[in-house]
């Protein structure tokens, strides 16, 4: 009796591939453009269709117990992962959707399998040498970005785990970093931290309102 093939591009219907079977094939996706604090991340995989991952989907339809259940099987099921970022400095340097380009293409490149094919979640692909195609709503159609949509993601709720640790004032354990109504009554009480995006409008408009605000005893 046949083997049923796992069909790991399951949005994809066979004539609409931009591969062939010969391709090695890599998922890639982002995590964290819109938050108004924190890197942005990126992760990319080349899924093994001998090892199957069941549950893998966009990451954001998915609680973060189940993310936390599938990053470690997919680590340890990929032919090949790697994660990458960009810091704040070069978000607020190159704007959001460059960093995120770039953070994208540097995960492709810490593969340790070089794939023919990168597809990437959305509908722009980064500038590199591997050859890429764009997927709008990648991260629910294709298992490889599915699972680069998972890593990506638990990935930067950990690091805002850990800069909660030096900034508790924000509350990043709670918000990720995005723009809750908590944290901008932090961001507003506080002021922006080091980990701040300050070319994003709600920092931004802080940091102005602190440079022109009127020191203290100025006369009116």
């Amino acid at each position: 009796m046949s083997r049923k093939k796992v069909n790991l591009y399951p949005g994809l219907p066979p004539r609409l591939r931009p591969f062939t079977d010969a391709d090695i094939v890599c998922g890639v996706d982002e995590a964290g453009r819109g938050p108004l604090a924190g890197p942005v991340y990126a992760a990319a995989v080349i899924l093994d269709p001998r090892r199957p991952i069941d549950g893998l989907r966009d990451s954001k339809k998915l609680t973060e117990a189940r993310r936390d259940e599938l990053a470690p099987l997919i680590k340890e099921h990929a032919l090949a992962w790697a994660i990458a970022e960009c810091s704040c400095e070069e978000i607020d340097s190159l704007n959001i959707l460059h960093a995120t380009m770039l953070a994208m293409r540097r995960a492709v490149e810490a593969l340790q399998t070089l794939p023919t094919i990168a597809l990437i979640d959305g509908n722009r692909c980064p500038t590199m040498d591997v050859r890429a195609h764009a997927v709008v709503e990648g991260d629910d159609k294709v298992h490889a970005i599915s699972a680069a949509s998972i890593l990506a993601k638990t990935a930067r709720d950990a690091e805002l785990v850990r800069l909660h640790a030096l900034y508790p004032q924000y509350g990043f354990d709670q918000h990720k970093g995005y723009s809750t109504p908590l944290h901008l009554q932090q961001l507003r009480a506080h002021g922006p931290s080091p980990v701040h995006r300050r070319s994003f409008a709600p920092v931004r408009s802080l940091l102005q309102a602190d440079f022109f605000a009127e020191p203290e005893g100025f006369p009116a």
